[in-house]
């Protein structure tokens, strides 16, 4: 079975217009950091941090070829096009099948020169689930800073650490500019098989679709949501698709393993919320107690959840240390998926009928998560 580590499809300080020629491109750029690096030295974020953050941008897109190009090439070998050319299928299916205005994110493809796009450290407090959260222009306040240099990282880890908080650094394979910028697909992406360059891109796209600013945990999950039920009807629908190939199968039960996830951590998140919660215990009992939470879940997972899985091993979340960064860090992808689930199977399976709802009707409620069933009013 694969292990699938959690990707982030982070819209992150690397948000900028759409360039429309190289030259012009590289005036924008420049302009935009300038804008950024002085809106960001009066809200606590370091110019220097979004400068390089700019610049690794702009390596990306000096990187860039248009899929169309590549696919046209002789040399380029079979697997590569293959999944290129899944990319440019799953393009189509998101705007004629979702209904989603891709504009033209994922048209091209850039070569990276390292295996990881980028280092995401995130923070939480030791006695409560409660992550640390930075400000960024666009996107609001988000529970992770991402780095593109394993120094810069790995010091921004001991400082936070220094500070008392539990923390995780995790590399990241994409993200997303929710629009404002054509994405490429990377290389890191193509690292992985058919299915998940498939949810990868669809994932990301739903960005562009639904971002709702400060509601990190509903962005992602509903993120993870589309992507991997739109994998699943692309493979099971597709010309030279169908119900029985061994894609379809693949994307339906990695959906089935994610949602059997989402209830494992859900469940271990309210145990340690209750026990959060309980203002008779002091901060070091708080965590002490945590340590036997983390023991009976990871007990329960191992006897319990593993073997339920059919495609997914989840092995990057059992060989992780348990503290409340890395617990939230998956929450933020996996929370709620079966209530999704419901919701869909509500509308017939017709996923661009939800898409539409949840659109329109997000910001009437307080919190994303009431429209879902089971939510209390």
């Amino acid at each position: 079975m694969l292990d699938l580590t959690v990707k982030t499809g982070c819209p992150d300080v690397h948000a900028k217009p759409e360039y429309r020629t190289r030259w012009g491109s590289w005036i924008r750029a420049g302009l935009i950091l300038t804008v950024i690096s002085l809106a960001t030295s009066s809200s606590g974020c370091s110019p220097i941090y979004v400068v390089k953050a700019g610049l690794a941008e702009l390596r990306i897109l000096r990187a860039r070829r248009d899929i169309a190009e590549i696919l046209g090439d002789p040399s380029i070998d079979t697997t590569t096009r293959g999944k290129l050319s899944f990319v440019l299928e799953a393009r189509r299916f998101a705007t004629n099948e979702l209904g989603i205005n891709v504009g033209d994110s994922y048209t091209t493809f850039a070569q990276l020169d390292h295996d990881t796009l980028a280092l995401v450290v995130s923070a939480a407090h030791k006695d409560r689930l409660e992550a640390k959260t930075w400000w960024f222009p666009i996107v609001g306040r988000v529970p992770y800073k991402g780095f593109f240099s394993l120094d810069d990282a790995r010091n921004e880890q001991e400082k936070l650490e220094h500070e008392g908080f539990d923390t995780y650094l995790r590399p990241t394979a994409a993200f997303s500019t929710l629009g404002w910028f054509s994405d490429p697909i990377l290389s890191t992406v193509l690292r992985a098989d058919d299915v998940e360059v498939v949810e990868t891109v669809l994932h990301e796209l739903s960005h562009q679709y639904l971002f709702v600013p400060g509601q990190v945990t509903f962005n992602e999950s509903f993120a993870t949501f589309v992507g991997r039920v739109g994998a699943a009807q692309f493979f099971c629908t597709r010309d030279g698709g169908g119900l029985n190939t061994s894609k379809c199968l693949r994307a339906q039960a990695r959906w089935r393993d994610y949602q059997r996830f989402s209830v494992f951590v859900d469940s271990m998140m309210g145990e340690l919320g209750a026990m959060y919660g309980d203002l008779n215990l002091t901060y070091d009992e708080k965590v002490s107690r945590r340590e036997g939470i983390f023991t009976r879940a990871l007990k329960r997972f191992d006897d319990e959840v593993t073997p339920t899985f059919e495609s997914v091993t989840f092995g990057g979340f059992r060989e992780t240390s348990l503290n409340n960064a890395t617990l939230l860090s998956r929450i933020r992808y996996y929370h709620r998926l079966p209530d999704f689930a419901t919701m869909l199977e509500a509308r017939g399976g017709d996923l661009a009928e939800l898409l539409a709802e949840l659109r329109t009707t997000v910001d009437t409620v307080p919190d994303p998560f009431d429209l879902l069933p089971g939510s209390t009013p």
